[in-house]
């Protein structure tokens, strides 16, 4: 059990948005002060159409997003050197490719954050979205940058 069990949640939380923001952003090209301001008074924390959104860490929330952006080019090549041959990031659908991208910044960036704990964070994200076969994608797919992008 983790020691801090109300920051293990908000980070999750944290997570979940991040991938909604960076599809988001995908979708819409939506600026990216201007989608961080969305989610801060919006989205965090909030209840929609009888939804409730957990408290997120908002700058655990801000570094995931704002990471994937600065970085965007570092990180689609450490996880396309890690697709199958014939495959792009362009073939995945974009819910995947915003979750492998936040995975992929947190193990570049966050060396605070355990291998194990990054893969097993985004695996559960990947389950809102996806069946048991992606998920299963996502855990070996993150596990193979972590071995790329992570010493020891």
């Amino acid at each position: 059990m983790s020691k801090h069990p109300n920051r293990s949640r908000a980070r999750s939380a944290a997570r979940l948005a991040a991938v909604q923001a960076l599809y988001q952003r995908e979708m819409e090209n939506t600026p990216l002060p201007r989608l961080l301001d969305e989610f801060h008074r919006h989205r965090l924390g909030a209840t929609i159409e009888d939804v409730d959104y957990a408290d997120a860490e908002v700058d655990f929330f801000d570094d995931l997003v704002r990471g994937v952006d600065a970085r965007l080019e570092e990180i689609d090549a450490a996880v396309t050197a890690r697709l199958g041959k014939g495959w792009t990031l362009a073939r995945l659908d974009r819910p995947m490719r915003a979750i492998l991208r936040a995975g992929t910044y947190e193990l570049i960036a966050r060396p605070d954050v355990p291998t194990a704990s990054v893969i097993s964070e985004y695996v559960d994200v990947a389950d809102a979205f996806f069946d048991k076969r992606e998920t299963g994608f996502v855990n070996g797919l993150l596990d193979a940058v972590a071995k790329d992008v992570r010493t020891a």
